[in-house]
């Protein structure tokens, strides 16, 4: 009798924390999938704040060390950016990023002398003169890029 009384207890707690593992594989299944949902929204976030700054800078609306700046940071939160060798695929944007980097932007760039602030706008703008075809040819590419990962 008290066997019996053993055997059913210790059926009773192995269906119990059966139970219980089966409720914490499926919090765990939930949370994976709402984990990929995620990041699924955040790579479509980035592709798409990629291709509308890219699409900016090639009809003229932005300029382009700004939209440089821009893409870079963002491709630089693409998940593995160093696997897809971005500063390899579009050279022209990432030598313009990395000139211009140093330059202070937003109320950093308040904190110097008006003098300095013109001399680095000369250097910026003469650089986006100088690289101007080869980052549209760079932009054209990233547009392209943008297309094939959706």
């Amino acid at each position: 009798m008290v066997f019996w009384i053993l055997v059913i207890g210790a059926a009773a707690i192995v269906l119990g924390l059966s139970v219980y593992a089966g409720m914490l594989l499926s919090q765990l299944h939930k949370q994976r999938k709402n984990e990929r949902e995620g990041q699924a929204k955040r790579l479509a976030y980035l592709h798409d704040s990629i291709a509308t700054i890219a699409l900016a800078m090639q009809q003229g609306q932005c300029p382009l060390s700004e939209g440089c700046i821009r893409i870079a940071v963002l491709l630089d939160n693409i998940p593995n950016a160093e696997q897809h060798g971005f500063a390899k695929r579009f050279p022209n944007l990432h030598e313009m990023y990395n000139r211009i980097k140093h330059m202070p932007t937003h109320d950093a760039r308040k904190q110097f002398p008006k003098q300095e602030i013109r001399k680095m706008d000369k250097e910026r703008e003469a650089l986006e003169e100088e690289l101007a075809a080869p980052i549209q040819a760079d932009v054209v590419e990233i547009i392209a890029w943008v297309k094939a990962a959706r």
